[in-house]
């Protein structure tokens, strides 16, 4: 019973956690102490304390860790991903400054990006949306458009390869994505809430789906807003990739491009070689205490 086995968590609760092992049982587990330091994506160690409860004991070396955080405390999302798809729709509308703290905190962990614009059904706000999304396009960013409800497979082939972590408001329709991607994706819910010995639906931070031995998609709840607070200025500074070309050239070396004279990103922004929206969204979030 106390031998350390290794496994996967592959959905995460309040203070509980599915871990796959290597024979696909999903085995509930607990950690030690009051604050958990465990994100689904996680590999970890465990030891059995019964036929049917674990104890993780040990969190693997991760390769990436993706968590938002305040002045007060940090909450994890996912570990071991390798690209954010941060979905946003036509209807309603979605935060720009979302959209930039999670490209900013996907930089920062140097993960493959992808932004899907969903409900494109609805042709007029489709066009408001595509403009909003232009300047993302225009630096560099993919966008892919598409109808959830109608087709998600135009999503598939950015998929392949990636242990890929779906992030996005609520409201987005994340969830119908979730549904046509994975026609199982209840069928898994029923199978952890039976591994918990729990009838009903109960939410998850974030929850792990394979699909394929190469493709794995990590779900998590709608965010309405992602803290930065673990991250410098230059961290964020670096996640405006845009900017790179003019590293070096405002008069101050410690330049905070807002009113300091000589800037070089404000005077590339009036001669209207970066979006205005996108060095105010800098300006904005730099400031911010998260």
């Amino acid at each position: 019973m106390n031998r350390s086995i290794q496994g996967q968590v592959v959905a995460a609760f309040s203070r509980q956690y599915i871990v796959e092992l290597s024979d696909g049982e999903l085995l509930p587990c607990l950690t030690h102490g009051k604050k958990s330091e465990v994100a689904c994506g996680d590999i970890v160690e465990i030891q059995r304390i019964s036929d049917a409860q674990g104890v993780i004991k040990h969190i693997l070396p991760r390769q990436t860790l993706l968590y938002r955080s305040d002045a007060y405390r940090q909450k994890l999302i996912a570990a071991n991903i390798t690209q954010i798809i941060i979905v946003v729709a036509s209807k309603p509308s979605f935060s720009d400054e979302l959209l930039a703290r999670c490209l900013i905190a996907a930089h920062d962990q140097q993960l493959a990006t992808l932004i899907v614009l969903n409900k494109c059904d609805l042709l007029e706000a489709t066009i408001t949306a595509r403009t909003q999304l232009q300047a993302y396009r225009a630096i560099g960013y993919r966008v892919l458009e598409l109808s959830a409800k109608e087709n998600a497979a135009p999503l598939c082939p950015f998929l392949q390869g990636h242990t890929s972590i779906l992030v996005g408001e609520s409201g987005m329709g994340k969830s119908t994505l979730i549904n046509k991607l994975l026609p199982d994706a209840q069928a898994v819910t029923r199978e952890i809430s039976t591994a918990l010995n729990s009838g009903k639906h109960t939410t998850t931070h974030a929850r792990l789906y394979h699909l394929n031995t190469e493709s794995h998609l990590i779900d998590c709840p709608g965010v309405q807003a992602f803290g930065l607070h673990h991250l410098d200025f230059g961290a964020i500074e670096a996640g405006f990739v845009e900017f790179a070309a003019y590293h070096g050239q405002c008069r101050f070396h410690n330049c905070h491009h807002t009113h300091e004279p000589d800037c070089a990103l404000k005077k590339t922004e009036q001669e209207g070689k970066i979006d205005a929206r996108r060095l105010k969204l800098f300006q904005e979030i730099s400031q911010s205490k998260c």
